[in-house]
């Protein structure tokens, strides 16, 4: 266009009101400032935008040439500081609520790559919209915190210190500036609690976006980041220093700690305005929530003392199922760390029976029992028979009694089986020491409990190497009891003779059929290794050849050395259960 041609179209623009504009001069002014763009002409651009006499032009068609301008600096091309101030002097004079909607609209678009610094660019222009709207941003501030908060997500959470100190995404840094964006809403609903303790709509209405705000962070990015504190740095991560400011807004816009954690479910009428909000206000929050006050113990100073340990425990119970059942490690993490903390302020044996029975109490040792056995990582696995064994240490004798019975019957793994035998003969040892004798771990109640634990599941045909940890417990367990009992005149020697014969001899066949087995098999392998040897020592003697076939069948599977190993292991293990056998068979019968 000459550029005479283009003053007349200027010209004619300042003299037409913004609803007499056509959809085809706000596309011609959108090209014109485009070709600017593309051509490098943005210092002769922003002196158009900025000219008096041109403000009712770019109020009215200016909105639309933010796109191309924040897509030039994010991407770092041509002129991006000019470019800045262009986008600066449009969010000041354009109208906010088509500002928001560009904005925003602006954010989603931006690609993987520049995902970071679109949010950080754009969330200081969101911020001055904002304080455009007056007493009516709350509304926009929640689409706006909405949006900044989807596209943090996209991010990678940081694993490690090392790569949260490299923030090569970006999520640290826009999680710092979600803070700063924050800070003064914060201070205004404090500044209007403090004037007047008359709650406006408006009043409610922000902090009801605080709030929201605040949950969806403890659930996203918190729960998936490492926030152990390192005693040993001056300076805390910033995600440490984002959860430490998360737990100050709460307190800021006065959302009591135990009104969310303990009696969310039971609110009534006067929180219906925050019950809008359900949807933010998940159990994963909650559980996050959980996790940074008692275990990290941010915020603690202001969580109050009046609660009983046993309350928090069962009130921490749906957060820490929450936690455990997923797959992911700092999930799992924060779930045992947080049933750690709480079990600690419990003291031992203190436990009822009664909790058992509540369906998410119980839940939680199944959650760690299936952590034991399926979890692919090792100190996963270590760390939940650690929670485990202090569980059910903090169990009352008659809760003991019940789980051990219940967790034998429904565990089938001889590992777990074998923890629960060993608890019970550790029961039963220290209720003989103690002064305070324990009735569920002696006389008919223990025999009782003998009778449910101390058998082979599937009888005669039970693998005793597969649940070898489970007989080996078994057979310690009788042996003790019957070393106790034999110089006793007590009236369970009879039942304890009984069930331990009757577990031998099922034993005993289980013993010679295995033994046979596996002898057998290990002769079998080690003659399969003696005609390999000749075969390959003869064939040695021919040509050559690429490959070898045995009895037409290829190797495969475990090789003869490991089986070879494992054969030896397996009798050497029965040999062991054997000597148990016979010494268990010594003392009943010195007895009589």
């Amino acid at each position: 266009m000459a550029a005479n041609e283009l003053d007349d179209v200027i010209q004619r623009w300042r003299r037409t009101k913004e609803k007499d504009l056509k959809p085809e001069d706000h596309e011609l002014f959108l090209s014109i400032a485009g070709t600017c763009i593309a051509q490098s002409d943005i210092a002769q651009l922003l002196d158009f935008i900025k000219e008096e006499k041109n403000q009712n032009i770019v109020k009215a068609m200016g909105c639309g040439l933010l796109g191309p301008l924040i897509k030039e600096v994010v991407e770092k091309k041509r002129d991006p500081v000019n470019c800045e101030a262009i986008i600066t002097h449009l969010v000041q004079i354009c109208r906010a609520n088509d500002l928001l909607d560009v904005l925003l609209r602006e954010m989603e678009d931006a690609g993987p790559d520049a995902t970071a610094d679109a949010i950080i660019l754009l969330m200081q222009h969101i911020h001055l919209v904002l304080s455009r709207l007056g007493d009516s941003k709350a509304l926009s501030l929640g689409r706006a915190l909405d949006a900044l908060q989807k596209q943090i997500s996209k991010l990678p959470v940081p694993y490690s210190r090392k790569q949260e100190q490299e923030d090569k995404y970006g999520l640290c840094r826009c999680c710092t500036a979600l803070l700063t964006f924050v800070q003064p809403f914060v201070q205004e609903v404090k500044s209007q609690e403090t004037k007047s303790p008359v709650t406006t709509s408006n009043d409610e209405e922000l902090r009801t976006v605080l709030l929201k705000f605040c949950m969806q962070s403890l659930r996203e990015p918190l729960l998936e980041a490492q926030l152990d504190r390192e005693a040993d740095t001056s300076q805390n991560s910033a995600l440490w220093n984002f959860a430490t400011e998360i737990m100050a807004i709460l307190s800021a816009i006065q959302e009591p700690l135990p009104k969310l954690l303990f009696y969310y479910p039971l609110r009534g009428k006067e929180d219906m305005g925050v019950r809008k909000q359900d949807n933010s206000h998940t159990t994963e929050s909650r559980a996050c929530l959980a996790y940074l006050l008692f275990v990290q113990l941010i915020a603690m100073e202001v969580f109050p003392a009046v609660f009983s340990p046993i309350f928090v425990l069962q009130c921490n119970m749906e957060y820490i199922s929450i936690l455990l059942s997923r797959k992911d490690e700092s999930w799992i993490l924060k779930g045992l760390d947080l049933y750690v903390k709480t079990l600690e302020r419990v003291l031992d044996n203190s436990l009822p029976v009664q909790l058992l029975e509540l369906r998410t109490f119980y839940s939680v040792p199944q959650i760690l029992v299936k952590i034991m056995i399926e979890c692919p990582i090792q100190h996963l696995r270590v760390k939940a028979l650690i929670v485990f064994q202090l569980f059910i240490e903090k169990l009352n004798g008659e809760a003991k009694h019940k789980f051990f019975r219940c967790t034998m019957k429904t565990c089938q793994h001889a590992g777990v089986e074998s923890i629960i035998l060993k608890n019970i003969k550790n029961q039963a040892e220290h209720s003989s020491k103690s002064e305070q004798r324990d009735g569920w771990f002696e006389g008919t109640l223990l025999i009782t409990l003998l009778r449910d634990t101390v058998n082979l599941p599937q009888g005669p045909e039970t693998d005793l190497l597969h649940g070898m940890d489970r007989v080996m417990e078994s057979l310690n367990l009788l042996r003790y009891l019957l070393i106790k009992e034999r110089s006793k005149a007590t009236a369970i020697w009879t039942d304890l003779c009984n069930i331990a014969e009757t577990y031998i001899k099922i034993l005993r066949m289980c013993l010679s059929m295995s033994k046979s087995y596996y002898g057998t098999e290990l002769k079998k392998l080690h003659e399969e290794k003696r005609i390999k040897a000749k075969e390959f020592k003869e064939m040695s003697k021919k040509k050559p050849i690429q490959h070898m076939i045995v009895k037409n069948e290829s190797l495969d599977g475990m090789p003869p050395e490991a089986q070879d190993k494992v054969l030896q292991c397996a009798l050497v293990t029965y040999d062991l259960m054997e000597s148990l056998v016979v010494r268990i068979e010594e003392i009943i019968e010195e007895r009589v």
